[in-house]
């Protein structure tokens, strides 16, 4: 009995448990990635800890969420956390060189190794055979500093493709379909292992997208094969040693099995509330929106701001929109700089911010009350956008760019042919916005950079007032609202 690429990269990693659904399992991790959220705790827990230095063969830490600095507490970070990097060995990201999951993708994405994150988008570099995972910020501290990373082992589910997408259809409308048919929910509990004669129609910036949403989902994480598509995006990015496959065995069994015929997908939008909340582009069309967003982990790739220009070169942004773009990686953006991309863009009347999560977990470009927004990004639970009672409303980049020409949702198929996408033969390959470890420094300690209190043996009876009451469906936006820090 064969095994899934899943249950390999498992295995090859497990120290503890057995790789049985439902039982807890123990794994070795090669990579962290930390981010200037969630980030930051890891870092004070690693140092309650009493360590001196990281044990992952490659660890980051990025400062992608707060690159606009709004307040100086996001300036204190960023110096605890690019102080601590270079002392315990870590390389420090720049504010402005991307969003931690494009960049890690980039830069440091390797087939057949394990990825654990501070942020629940790391599953974005399953895209290249990684077995990545987003947790919490004491299991990352833990990892930091050598440990396994402990989990319950969830049912592997095979994704068969099947066809190829159509004109105007994109990877986002693959997984916003998987939402409407699983919603939120659905991926409890599971891996989403990608396979079938579809996969090859699917450039890597296209499995990105899939994979990053799989959070979405719910699910554990997502795993598409290293293939010659992986080892084509490695090589434009001067990394073609670091390629190698990576694939399941021919007769694999799985717990479960998706079918996905491609070529049926047509343009989707999630309406406001939840991502799930899913409808065919038509029904929505014609509604009016003032602004519009492409960008986050899930659309920032090249491929999504090539796609974007083709629609908008030669035009012009419609008068009441207000349309933003926010490119993945300082990599993407530069390459598009050199390619031309920057000049179409500004010519029709985009702005192109820098390379940040930003308004997606409501930092900056926070719409006005009442007001609707359409974003490829995604996220649209409600109050993330940083005001209450937003209509956001989740779509394609194309969706999107189609949308800001017209100023209302509109079927990007009502604009006649698409343009290939062509990517360039070479992507920049500067290494600018990183700062290498080299064990030396004090590390500052901002008003905001606190010890962490040491935790103590919990009694047999805890009294505490209750902080917050919820129903039954909620999100982490019902908890802590993104766009309130």
């Amino acid at each position: 009995m064969g095994h899934s690429l899943a249950r390999k990269l498992i295995e090859a990693h497990r120290v503890t448990g057995k790789a049985v659904a439902g039982e807890e399992i123990g794994i070795t991790v090669d990579q962290v990635l930390l981010t200037d959220t969630n980030g930051i705790m890891s870092w004070l827990q690693f140092e309650a800890m009493g360590m001196t230095r990281t044990v992952p063969g490659r660890v980051v830490s990025y400062a992608d969420h707060q690159v606009y600095q709004v307040d100086s507490r996001n300036s204190d970070d960023h110096r605890y956390m690019q102080a601590v990097s270079r002392k315990y060995g870590a390389v420090f990201s720049k504010p402005g060189n991307g969003i931690c999951h494009q960049v890690h993708m980039e830069s440091f994405s390797v087939p057949g190794q394990t990825l654990l994150g501070s942020d629940s988008h790391t599953p974005l570099c399953g895209a290249a055979g990684m077995l990545a995972i987003g947790a919490g910020g004491l299991d990352v501290a833990v990892a930091l500093g050598g440990g396994p990373y402990f989990f319950t082992m969830p049912k592997v589910v095979q994704v068969w493709l099947t066809g190829a997408l159509q004109p105007w259809v994109t990877a986002k409308d693959v997984i916003l379909e998987l939402l409407r048919r699983l919603t939120v929910n659905g991926g409890t509990g599971k891996i989403f292992e990608y396979g079938g004669p579809g996969l090859r129609s699917l450039q890597a910036a296209q499995r990105m997208t899939i994979a990053n949403m799989g959070a979405e989902l719910g699910l554990t994480t997502s795993v598409f094969p290293s293939d010659e598509v992986t080892r084509s995006f490695l090589t434009r990015l001067g990394r073609s040693d670091d390629w190698r496959p990576a694939a399941p065995d021919d007769d694999a069994t799985y717990d479960d099995q998706i079918e996905l015929d491609l070529s049926t997908l047509t343009p989707l939008v999630a309406l406001p509330g939840s991502p799930d909340r899913v409808v065919p582009v038509e029904e929505v069309a014609g509604t009016q929106v003032e602004q519009v967003m492409v960008g986050s982990c899930t659309n920032g790739s090249w491929y999504d701001m090539a796609s974007v220009t083709d629609v908008i070169r030669g035009r012009r942004v419609h008068p009441s929109v207000s349309f933003v773009l926010f490119p993945g990686s300082h990599k993407i953006l530069e390459t598009m700089a050199r390619e031309g991309l920057l000049t179409d863009l500004l010519a029709a009347g985009a702005t192109v911010s820098e390379s940040t999560c930003g308004s997606c977990a409501g930092i900056g470009h926070v719409p006005a009350a009442g007001v609707k927004s359409l974003r490829a990004f995604n996220r649209n639970f409600p109050g993330r956008s940083g005001v209450k009672g937003d209509e956001v409303y989740l779509c394609s980049s194309l969706v999107a760019a189609a949308s800001a020409l017209t100023g209302v949702i509109t079927d990007p198929r009502t604009l006649g042919a698409q343009s290939a996408v062509a990517l360039p033969p070479r992507f920049a390959t500067s290494t600018v916005g990183f700062v290498e470890p080299d064990g030396q420094g004090e590390i500052p300690r901002g008003p905001n950079i606190k010890p962490v209190p040491l935790g103590e043996p919990v009694p047999e009876t805890l009294e505490a007032p209750v902080v917050i009451k919820l129903g039954d469906k909620i999100s982490t936006e019902d908890i802590s609202p993104a766009g309130s820090a």
